[in-house]
């Protein structure tokens, strides 16, 4: 098969870093990531071709779409994305398209979203099956209703199938969708997508140069829009504690973190305390840590459970989706939540002090196939669409 995966990281970067391991998973075929945030150095696999449209990216409140080169007028933008999109799928014609969140989010994107996928049904470009990868939980919207109607009505002319990255022992699509009954083309759940953790944390903690008796916290905003107030605050409580009894702490603000914030944490190293944006090995540090601080990302929340570390997260108060997602974990007892009032040196340090405390926890049984759940349903349903047995 020719796969085209479609997503557009237009703050963060969770939604692309899970297209990622789907692209993965989906190794003996070809694929196509279209690609349209702002540019990161990622090493794809080689069976991934990247194609990236003029950047486009959502300010914090997700009320305005703007050009990430500032130059730029944004209805040209528009214009030359919609034109780049119609050529690669004259030219690649591929067997599936995968569409991340749309038509559930993304409402900006309708202007190339909308005319590629009528297209696609009426065969100009060639016709393909049309999927919908949906997280586990929806955003509030201004009007619920109508926002919902159009979702519904979108799905059901043009898609082929919703796949849903969540276990529905934790959460399921209705608790932020209200019409999923008003669907009628297959709902299915993979299980969350998550990357394998690895086996070896003991090498991991022998590069960091750890002794056995030290205990390493790990702290990340992912992509590092939103959390400089959550990184700040856990390096003040680190320097509180360690002023008693030092342990180690490894930040990563993510790549979005404003410069000036960026050095300004970074001032703040020393021996115990190492502040970076980013890195490839991050499942790798979570399996040698004593404890993760962080916000309650779906990628970050699903790397927390494949390493079994206890954990404390923040959620983004802007939207629902990760104060819900936070909330579900908590209640089975697998991480435990801060709010604003501990974000300070002295409540978070005593935060700290009981959550280091608490063991690894077992494997867990929630789903983290969802990587390869997705790519067998894919293949089982463009054999079944192909008349192959």
């Amino acid at each position: 098969m020719k796969i085209i995966q479609y997503c557009q990281h237009v703050l963060g970067i969770g939604h692309l870093f899970r297209s990622l391991e789907i692209s993965r998973a989906l190794s003996a075929h070809a694929v196509v990531l279209i690609t349209g945030g702002a540019a990161l150095d990622l090493t794809l696999p080689s069976h991934v071709r990247e194609f990236r449209l003029p950047p486009l990216m959502m300010d914090e409140t997700f009320s305005e779409l703007h050009s990430h080169e500032s130059d730029q007028v944004l209805e040209t933008i528009k214009i030359r994305r919609r034109e780049q999109l119609e050529r690669i799928f004259q030219k690649e014609k591929p067997d599936v398209f995968l569409v991340e969140l749309y038509p559930f989010g993304r409402k900006a994107f309708r202007f190339e979203l909308d005319p590629l996928l009528a297209g696609l049904r009426s065969g100009n470009p060639p016709s393909c099956l049309v999927f919908c990868s949906l997280r586990d939980i929806l955003v509030d919207k201004t009007d619920a209703e109508k926002h919902e109607g159009r979702a519904v009505q979108t799905l059901n002319r043009w898609f082929d199938g919703l796949l849903v990255h969540a276990d529905p022992a934790v959460i399921t699509l209705e608790t932020t969708f209200s019409k999923t009954d008003a669907i009628s083309i297959p709902i299915v759940y993979t299980g969350f997508v998550c990357p394998k953790t690895p086996e070896a944390s003991a090498s991991m903690r022998q590069r960091l140069g750890l002794k056995p008796e030290e205990k390493l916290v790990v702290a990340s905003a992912g992509g590092g829009k939103v959390g400089g107030p959550l990184l700040t605050a856990v390096i003040a409580a680190v320097q509180q504690i360690n002023s008693q009894k030092p342990l180690r702490l490894q930040v990563f603000t993510g790549p979005f973190l404003e410069s000036r914030d960026f050095d300004r944490l970074r001032s703040a190293q020393n021996e115990y305390i190492q502040v970076e944006r980013f890195t490839p090995d991050f499942p790798a540090y979570l399996a040698a840590a004593d404890l993760s601080i962080s916000m309650a990302g779906y990628n970050t929340c699903m790397n927390i459970l494949a390493a079994g570390v206890p954990a404390l997260v923040w959620p983004f108060s802007q939207n629902r989706e990760q104060g819900l997602r936070a909330a579900a974990l908590a209640r089975k007892g697998l991480l435990g939540i801060l709010s604003d009032r501990d974000l300070s040196a002295q409540p978070l340090a005593g935060c700290i002090r009981s959550a280091l405390q608490q063991n690894r926890t077992a494997k867990t049984d929630i789903r983290l196939d969802g990587a390869e759940a997705t790519r067998q349903w894919i293949e089982n349903r463009f054999r079944l669409n192909a008349g192959q047995p």
